[in-house]
């Protein structure tokens, strides 16, 4: 790729979703076919680390077997398989072992200068060098926002955070030299121990004892799928050049929030930090697919922000995308934009950002209605259109049709599910039990029959890229809500029935409650704690 050394992706394989063999090899072939030339799984505790027996337990981990015959598929189609762990926070699934809580700082961070610490990190790299052919890793290191405030700070009192955060890379910096390895890093904690925030529209000026201090030997991964203008982009990378001549770009491929994905909104972010990284002299990029909140979203779904990111890379003409597209996917790439509709709730074409309508309209609960502002001048009236052209969609697919049939029967649901809770909530008020009877016996049971019919196209989608592990999460949600409306159901006819003198959720005002951007499934069905 003439302007890129290196362009690849990062798959999440840690927030419940790990995807399969078969499902990876598959996408790597069309990774390659684009243009694509690496790619990293982002692994916290899922793959197999040896005399760590409870790291990764019953989370679908990796083998050792596993992990090699990726490796020699990648190499095999020209793709080179870098590992990407974490070596300071995101750790919060294995400290829910007792093993791990010794070694907890506090949050979901390592425990620094604490040797069982550093012994579990040389693991990682034996297990990683033992796979992986790559000398290439990424070694995480993001968001550890309060590292040195728990136990750190309990054993030896408040220290300089910053001189703390570089004492610990220089650690691991020496175990990864150990294995040959040239580490690369999220680079956000050096602004935020600097100057408390990270991403800003204008930069950040970095003082020179902070800047001669960072690694010579470690590449920063300037990661942005948010910035709305070019400056921004090119204003952070210039940023990040001060820091390190060695620095590398992380964009996005939305998978996260939902089960749908935002191509849309990726396209629009790609198209302005893919130049603004030519402009600014970056070398290497990649696109994260993040599976944030139980990992709903197959990888799958954005192939076409992934081709698109190729298209403006390498100045194709968006016939020539479209092209190749067909030619690498055996799909039409319009076709596949599709994917997006359960979340454009105002049509097709006003664009949403990252909201995720769809999911929270799934579980917005009946009764409470936590949600039911969060979307104001919409009424779920796109859904019958949106589910009969994915249903057909995914009668012309070649191979993906199970892809489209689960958003297809999401549609289905939420063509009910989308304003039940309002209208449940607007016949109570008036009193009007005919209408309540009339509700739970009709549009109560439609929705859950459509349940059933997603829960079983969603699990079908999900084993067939996904290992079984992780779809107990799914299971429990799906199935909680499927009880949560029979429950209410039985409720309505009993109050329609005077067994019950009232309902008192439904009695209580609904409150405006964050747009569309509810981020986690435990906001969305109870204001309880879960």
């Amino acid at each position: 790729m003439k302007n890129f050394d290196s362009f690849g992706v990062m798959i999440d394989c840690s927030r419940g979703a790990v995807p399969n063999i078969d499902g990876l090899k598959r996408f790597f072939k069309m990774l390659s076919g684009m243009g694509y030339n690496c790619a990293m799984l982002y692994t916290e505790d899922t793959y197999e680390v040896g005399g760590e027996p409870y790291f990764g337990y019953k989370r679908g981990r990796y083998s050792a077997e596993e992990l090699r015959e990726l490796d020699a598929y990648a190499a095999s189609v020209g793709i080179e398989l870098i590992p990407c762990i974490q070596t300071l926070a995101h750790l919060n699934a294995a400290f829910r072992w007792q093993e791990y809580k010794k070694i907890q700082d506090c949050d979901d961070i390592l425990l620094v200068d604490d040797e069982r610490t550093y012994e579990l990190i040389e693991r990682m790299f034996a297990s990683m060098a033992n796979c992986l052919r790559s000398r290439r890793i990424h070694i995480g290191m993001d968001e550890a926002y309060r590292v040195g405030l728990g136990k750190y700070l309990d054993r030896h009192g408040f220290c300089d955070r910053y001189e703390l955060l570089l004492r610990h890379l220089m650690r691991v910096c020496e175990i990864a030299k150990r294995y040959g390895y040239e580490p690369m890093m999220w680079e956000d904690m050096f602004f935020r121990l600097t100057d408390g925030e990270y991403r800003r529209r204008d930069g950040i000026h970095f003082p020179e004892e902070v800047i001669k201090k960072v690694p010579a030997d470690v590449a920063l991964v300037y990661w942005d799928y948010y910035a709305d203008s070019a400056d921004y982009y090119e204003n952070m990378i210039r940023s990040s050049k001060m820091l390190s001549d060695k620095v590398w770009f992380a964009g996005g491929a939305w998978t996260w929030g939902g089960f749908a994905p935002h191509n849309r909104l990726s396209i629009r972010r790609n198209e302005l930090a893919i130049p603004a990284c030519i402009r600014g002299g970056i070398r290497h990029a990649f696109f994260t697919m993040w599976g944030d909140n139980g990992g709903e979203c197959p990888y799958f779904s954005v192939l076409p922000a992934l081709m698109h990111a190729v298209a403006i890379a390498e100045g194709m003409t968006e016939d020539q995308m479209r092209e190749k597209f067909r030619a690498v996917t055996g799909e039409a790439y319009d076709a596949f934009l599709e994917l997006d509709l359960p979340n454009h709730i105002f049509g097709e074409n006003p664009m949403v950002g990252s909201a995720n309508y769809s999911k929270n309209r799934l579980y917005n609960d009946p009764f409470l209605g936590i949600l039911d502002l969060n979307a104001e001048g919409a009424d779920g009236g796109v859904y019958p259109e949106y589910a009969k052209r994915l249903h057909q969609r995914a009668a012309e697919s070649a191979g993906f049709g199970w892809l489209f049939e689960a958003m297809a029967y999401l549609c289905d649901v939420l063509e009910i599910k989308f304003s039940l809770s309002e209208k449940t909530r607007t016949l109570y008020a008036v009193g009007d039990k005919a209408g309540l009877r009339a509700l739970a016996e009709n549009e109560y049971s439609e929705c859950l029959a459509r349940l059933e019919r997603f829960y079983r196209a969603y699990r079908t989608q999900w084993y067939k890229v996904n290992k079984t592990y992780g779809f107990e999460v799914q299971d429990a949600r799906l199935g909680g809500l499927m009880q949560r409306m029979k429950s209410c159901r039985e409720r309505l006819l009993a109050y329609c029935d005077g067994a019950v003198s009232a309902i008192e959720e439904l009695a209580e005002p609904v409150l405006a409650n964050d747009g569309g951007n509810v981020p986690s499934w435990r906001e969305m069905v109870s204001a309880n704690t879960l």
